[in-house]
């Protein structure tokens, strides 16, 4: 009898621990920013020059790389063009260039040459949440890396923005940017 309590007892604690797990993997709500000021209207946010600071940290929160990123944004008719120019702590640079169309109800799609497919994005309040997959190099690999990004506009001129990245549901690393409008 104390054996079948010992095991139900472990079974249970690993039930609830699970439970614990999953609550805690719970995603944030695009509606809970439904009334946050200022309200973010993307197509004027991302228009003219922007500049961005960031990190990227891998999964023990250590800081692997750091860079720089100037961004020439226009718009026209619901479609954006975010030209991307990143400058990397170890010297290295990109270029990506977003595409971006404007769907209508605050919702977006958008289309850049290591995006895997269409990134699809949504707009309330304050916030913009948009999910894709990068084609993301590595060591001279190529690695598809999905990608869960939340953007938070904080006055007319900064935005916050914090990305997890995940391989195969298995977490990789964030990273954390600061925009700023000239």
């Amino acid at each position: 009898m104390m054996k079948r309590r010992l095991i139900l007892g472990g079974a249970i604690s690993a039930i609830g621990a699970a439970v614990a797990n999953l609550v805690g993997c719970a995603s944030q709500k695009m509606d809970s920013y439904r009334g946050e000021k200022p309200a973010l209207d993307l197509q004027q946010y991302f228009n003219g020059t922007l500049d961005a600071y960031g990190v990227f940290t891998d999964r023990s929160g250590t800081v692997v790389k750091r860079f720089t990123v100037v961004m020439e944004c226009t718009w026209k008719d619901g479609q954006g063009v975010l030209d991307e120019s990143f400058s990397y702590s170890d010297g290295s640079v990109q270029k990506r260039i977003w595409r971006l169309t404007a769907l209508g109800e605050g919702r977006y799609s958008g289309r850049a040459d290591d995006v895997v497919g269409e990134a699809q994005g949504e707009s309330m309040g304050n916030a913009f949440h948009w999910n894709y997959t990068l084609a993301l190099p590595v060591d001279g690999k190529v690695y598809e890396v999905q990608f869960d990004d939340w953007m938070y506009l904080v006055n007319d001129r900064v935005m916050l923005n914090k990305a997890t990245m995940r391989k195969f549901g298995i977490y990789l690393g964030e990273v954390t940017l600061s925009f700023s409008k000239r």
